[in-house]
């Protein structure tokens, strides 16, 4: 598993949003889909509010690999599913940034959103 480094780390974490395309099977990027980011620890994460069958997250599944910006920072990356152990950190780390978007943050905390959650690991 490849880190991110201290500066891209703060920044992409930080940011209110990241854009994530997800890589094709031939190799190009889809458009860019929207989304909140949350740091915990040393790592990213993303959730998909509609679960394992949001569109986008069913595009991230096929090749595993993509591109994010959030922040200043664009970085190639591996989507990676996190391990059930993570969530509570993940969830934490949710209410602690969107918290103040009471009625949607409250979305990415269902179990159906948990079972979507990926860590981005740069590549």
């Amino acid at each position: 598993m490849t880190h991110w480094n201290d500066a891209d780390l703060a920044e992409a974490g930080a940011a209110e949003e990241l854009d994530l395309e997800s890589e094709r099977a031939d190799g190009t990027l889809r458009a860019p889909v929207t989304m909140w980011v949350v740091r915990s620890g040393g790592q990213l994460y993303v959730r998909s509010v509609k679960g394992t069958a949001g569109p986008w997250y069913r595009g991230v599944r096929s090749r595993h690999q993509g591109r994010v910006t959030a922040g200043g920072v664009r970085r190639d990356v591996a989507f990676r599913p996190a391990d059930p152990g993570e969530y509570p950190a993940v969830d934490a780390a949710y209410r602690e940034k969107y918290g103040r978007y009471t009625a949607v943050v409250e979305h990415v905390l269902t179990d159906t959103a948990r079972a979507s959650t990926l860590r981005l690991e740069p590549r």
